[in-house]
């Protein structure tokens, strides 16, 4: 269907191709950042320090209060009345009276030991929530400079290359983190001034060139005693021209779209697909495919010319790279788990699965060779793909069974 491969030696298994969807977590404030992870640590190790405390006391206490021993003294004769032990306040035998006080100390000093350990667990208790808490204010604290390089980094990557950290502080190492990481910003804001300064160079001086030649051609065809010779070369000429400019066409469109979309606006995928297949309507006929499909509302935040592009170009490469008669292409719109598809199906060759990835790579088409093809120049689906990641989106690929690919785009809302 697309833009194919020169013939490559089998591969290892690749990776899955078709829509890998992430599932979400059902708690995202749960997930284990390194605040939570600092805070884990902080609030654990003082958690240990305070069991080991806790139980270094109470074994010290329980070792000082001799828990189960004599006392180290013994009644010989006498009467003793307790209303704690609930002993009797008639005279006792000397043994009897001995063993009931050993029973009643040795209670009282486990029910010492007892208040001892829960009153220290509750403390315990308490403290941990104080530890924990402080923990978490202090990895904050400690991290904030990270958020600001985090936040400056989502900033970048909506193409604001101006934006820079500037962090202030003691020369730690997340200052030099963020030092660095302003150098870097520097380059590529450099790299990519000077990238657009020679798109903008090369879309007039390639362009030009090629439009005077096509001028000239098409000057020359039009004279009608010029000799049939002629005619024909003017004729092959002018189609070699076309290609060129096609070509050079391309090449810009990759170049401009590798860069994230600034000028954005409610573009309706069902709209674009539409005006994709009403370009590509005739080719289709004079091919005899067949474009069906059910195109629901879908609208994004993009660039419109762009995203037509990846209509055209999955289209058109759905009705060229098909099977001679009786071929269709499907083409469907919709939204679904809050991103806007576009699924392009068709009928044609058996495509290998671990031929899928070089499909999206410039001047790649499947089993044809690298140049002297009537069906494009090689671009269609790294097109497709560089302006789908520059709108946030993917497109995802895989064979249809029976032959033909599935091409799959999914674009944010």
């Amino acid at each position: 269907m697309a833009s194919s491969p020169t013939p490559a030696t089998p591969q290892a298994p690749p990776k899955p191709t078709w829509d890998p969807r992430r599932p979400v977590p059902p708690f995202p404030w749960l997930r284990p950042t390194i605040r939570i992870r600092l805070t884990l640590l902080y609030g654990g190790m003082f958690l240990i320090a305070g069991i080991m405390l806790l139980s270094i006391i109470y074994l010290l206490a329980a070792n000082a209060l001799n828990v189960g021993s004599d006392l180290p003294f013994r009644i010989l004769v006498g009467q003793v009345s307790s209303d704690v032990c609930n002993l009797r306040s008639a005279e006792l035998p000397a043994d009897e009276l001995n063993r009931a006080l050993n029973s009643c100390v040795n209670e009282q000093r486990q029910h010492a030991l007892d208040d001892l350990l829960s009153r220290s667990l509750l403390a315990l208790l308490g403290l941990a929530v104080i530890a924990f808490a402080f923990g978490y204010a202090m990895a904050g604290r400690v991290l904030s400079p990270l958020g600001r390089i985090t936040r400056t980094a989502r900033a970048v990557a909506g193409s604001d290359l101006s934006r820079r950290i500037e962090l202030d502080g003691p020369d730690d190492e997340l200052k030099e983190l963020a030092d660095t990481f302003d150098d870097m910003l520097e380059r590529l804001q450099r790299a990519f001034t000077a990238q657009q300064r020679f798109v903008g160079n090369a879309s007039h001086e390639l362009r030009t060139p090629l439009a005077i030649n096509r001028t000239l051609l098409e000057v020359h065809l039009s004279d009608p005693d010029a000799p049939v010779e002629l005619q024909q070369l003017g004729k092959t000429l002018l189609a070699t021209n076309e290609r060129s400019e096609q070509l050079v066409e391309g090449l810009l469109l990759l170049a401009r779209s590798d860069n994230q979309i600034v000028e954005r606006g409610p573009v309706d995928l069902a709209e674009v697909a539409g005006q994709a297949i009403d370009q590509v309507h005739a080719e289709a006929e004079s091919r005899h495919v067949v474009i069906r499909g059910e195109r629901r509302p879908a609208v994004v935040q993009g660039n419109g010319v762009l995203l037509e592009r990846i209509a055209l170009n999955l289209v058109q490469n759905a009705v060229r790279y098909n099977v001679p008669e009786d071929g269709w292409v499907e083409v469907t719109t919709e939204v679904q788990h809050g991103q806007a598809v576009l699924v392009v199906s068709n009928t044609g060759p058996v495509v290998p699965a671990y031929e899928i990835d070089n499909l999206f790579e410039p001047f790649r088409r499947l089993r044809t060779e690298r140049t002297g093809s009537d069906k494009g120049v090689g671009l269609g689906l790294s097109i497709v793909r560089s302006v789908a990641r520059a709108h946030g989106g993917h497109i995802y690929a895989r064979p249809r069974e029976g032959g033909g690919l599935v091409m799959r785009v999914t674009l944010p809302i």
